[in-house]
């Protein structure tokens, strides 16, 4: 479904990306791995369109889309969730939640799904999405996303900060949407352990190169633990 081939971004002259190759199939979940500062985020804003990229090639569900704009690689079935529970903090969860709906053209049955995944928003609808909790903060990240229906979800740290007893939800919810509704999946994760429970592949970055890249059950080497841990 993603292919990531050869890959360089930069910010100004600053090289972060080094020939990325990265392949993500239609119904798969694949880890991106990595200390910090190895150029994920950066691969995760280069796919979507939010960076440039100076060379190489994306292409998602049979179509180059390297040159198009961010919102139109969203029409086409992507959606992003940035690292850090990014909502619009003036609006209400219901306000945040339509935005989606009519950026993506789609119905009020996306919004129930949506929250049929967090079903704790149903009860903060009406609170500005400024004044909920990090953890809520980040499901309704999530939930917007899933608003605009993509055909592969691309999340950045969606655990990073956040209260341990919502860290479950939201990784009940990533695993449901993968195993029952089959959606693909790109995660940007530190924590091995959830990697071994969600992945069926993935990715490490090291200085902005791919240095190690297979099934999950590789993840278990010795050597792939060397290249995660600080």
């Amino acid at each position: 479904m993603l292919t990531v081939e050869s890959l360089d971004v930069a910010y100004g002259r600053a090289q972060v990306l080094f020939g990325v190759d990265l392949q993500a199939p239609a119904g798969s979940l694949v880890c991106v791995m990595g200390r910090n500062g190895v150029g994920k985020t950066t691969l995760l804003k280069a796919i979507t369109g939010v960076l440039p990229v100076r060379s190489g090639r994306v292409t998602f569900a049979g179509r180059d889309i390297t040159r198009l704009r961010t919102h139109e690689r969203v029409r086409l079935g992507l959606g992003y969730v940035p690292q850090g529970h990014e909502t619009f903090p003036q609006l209400t969860v219901a306000e945040n939640l339509q935005v989606a709906v009519e950026a993506a053209r789609t119905d009020k049955a996306a919004v129930d799904e949506a929250l049929d995944l967090f079903p704790a928003l149903r009860g903060l609808l009406r609170r500005r999405a400024g004044f909920l909790s990090g953890g809520q903060q980040q499901q309704l990240a999530i939930a917007r996303a899933l608003v605009t229906r993509p055909k592969m979800l691309l999340l950045d740290e969606p655990t990073e900060g956040i209260q341990p007893s919502i860290i479950i939800e939201i990784e009940e919810a990533i695993e449901r949407l993968h195993t029952e509704a089959g959606l693909a999946i790109l995660l940007v994760e530190q924590y091995l352990e959830l990697a071994l429970r969600l992945a069926d592949r993935f990715v490490i970055l090291d200085a902005g190169e791919v240095v190690r890249a297979g099934d999950k059950e590789d993840l278990r080497d010795e050597s792939v633990r060397q290249l995660l841990s600080v």
